[in-house]
């Protein structure tokens, strides 16, 4: 099953989002959740379990729940006020003066659970010598949730191509950058992978 990121995300009763960010579990190599902003200039992303994934195409991901039980879902971005004495203020390129109304300074953070790591579109993959491409998306085992391969996708620096990566040769995460065990010139070797994908 692909986990295509930046896929169009469907409930039971129809699209709802666009697939923005997935959560890793480095210690099992599973996907845990999934994040989605949902349609519209001011949709939220919604963080959803990834028991949640029905089925998934190359470019739609398909959930088991409505809308309605979407709306539901725990928000992605925390906000959370902080206590200040400190006035806020306006400004313009010269000049800066106290608001009429105090508005308390915030925090906003991203829900992910302790001990695991979120994945963007393009987010970077280094190998161990050196950077070498982007996620394009994860192949994973729909029974166990767990993740086979990663695919990078075209725009290496040996030409363009997408290639699949077996999970086992994950490093780490870190740093907003997933990092592997190969060297480029086994990256290299990789025979490229066809990505049956809907431009957009």
């Amino acid at each position: 099953m692909d986990i295509p990121l930046d896929a169009t995300v469907e409930c039971s009763d129809g699209p709802v989002g666009t697939l923005t960010n997935i959560i890793l579990n480095p210690a099992t190599e599973t996907i845990t959740h999934l994040v989605v902003s949902e349609h519209g200039l001011v949709g939220s992303k919604r963080l959803l379990s990834e028991a949640l994934v029905k089925e998934s195409t190359h470019d739609t991901v398909f959930l088991s729940i409505s809308k309605r039980e979407f709306q539901k879902q725990e928000e992605f971005v925390q906000t959370e006020f902080l206590p200040s004495d400190v006035p806020a203020f306006m400004s313009t390129e010269y000049l800066a003066w106290p608001m009429q109304e105090w508005v308390p300074p915030i925090l906003q953070h991203e829900a992910v659970p302790p001990g695991e790591f979120s994945v963007r579109k393009n987010a970077k993959v280094c190998a161990s010598d050196g950077h070498v491409g982007r996620v394009d998306e994860f192949l994973v085992e729909k029974k166990s949730g767990h993740i086979t391969h990663l695919v990078l996708r075209e725009g290496h620096l040996w030409g363009k191509k997408d290639v699949s990566v077996p999970v086992d040769q994950i490093d780490r995460y870190e740093d907003k950058c997933v990092y592997l065990k190969m060297d480029k010139k086994s990256i290299e070797d990789l025979p490229p992978v066809h990505i049956d994908r809907k431009e957009k």
